[in-house]
């Protein structure tokens, strides 16, 4: 009775990988099929001057429903190598753009 060891399995699918990489940007473009662009704004403080400085990046997300538009601001998160450029996929939206398409 004490050698043996008692298994907490898992369900089946769920794996530990350890919490992905989130972040929330503005879609800039919804054109192409699944695929939308996120702009991350991150802002940093410049090393000589102490200013604020705002630096932005665009991130190509994997939207399998096509929900995001022009405008929203979306949560993506890391995952594996999709395409040439997209290694992110489209999570929640966040908030709806009030813009008139």
């Amino acid at each position: 009775m004490a050698n043996e060891a008692v298994a907490t399995a898992a369900p089946e699918g769920a794996h530990d990988r350890g919490a992905r990489q989130e972040l929330v940007g503005k879609v800039t473009s919804a054109k192409m099929d699944k695929t939308i662009v996120v702009q991350v704004l991150r802002t940093t403080q410049h090393p000589l001057y102490r200013r604020v400085v705002r630096s932005g990046k665009k991130y190509y997300a994997h939207d399998e429903a096509r929900e995001a538009r022009v405008g929203d601001t979306v949560r993506i998160v890391s995952t594996r190598r999709l395409s040439k450029l997209k290694r992110w996929r489209l999570k929640e939206v966040v908030a709806r753009s009030t813009r008139v398409a």
